[in-house]
């Protein structure tokens, strides 16, 4: 059994889901941040603050505080402003990932589009011409 386990490590399936695994917590970490740092202080400068963390319906009479925390230790709540919350903060880093894709296919396009070989002139037309008759014969 460990020599099946050590040539299924060797194939690289192992080591390429360990790698992926840690580049997606390390590229999660830096999207947190990102949202969490730079792009919604920036919303909330333009919305006037609007956070919606912290909203939230009552599903019991029970419930009569004003903020989530105290709410649910009051009883159960429908917490929908956190679903809002990072709704939103996916539906702006997928925003920021599809400018950047666009972009980066942008400069690949302009790469690719090299300018075509000039068409041959008359005269190479008619030695490919001979060339071609005289291979047939």
């Amino acid at each position: 059994m460990l020599k099946e386990f050590r040539e299924f490590a060797m194939k690289g399936n192992v080591v390429d889901l360990a790698v992926g695994v840690i580049i997606g917590a390390a590229f999660g970490g830096i999207v947190t941040s990102l949202v969490g740092d730079i792009i919604m202080p920036i919303i909330g400068a333009i919305t006037g603050g609007l956070d919606f963390s912290n909203y939230f319906t009552p599903l019991s009479k029970a419930v009569t505080a004003a903020n989530l925390a105290d709410a649910k230790k009051q009883g159960a709540v429908l917490a929908w402003g956190n679903f809002l919350t990072l709704t939103l903060n996916f539906l702006i880093v997928a925003f920021v990932l599809f400018l950047v894709i666009r972009g980066m296919n942008q400069l690949k396009r302009k790469e690719e589009a090299a300018p075509a070989p000039p068409k041959p002139s008359r005269e190479v037309e008619l030695l490919t011409e001979i060339r071609d008759l005289l291979k047939k014969s």
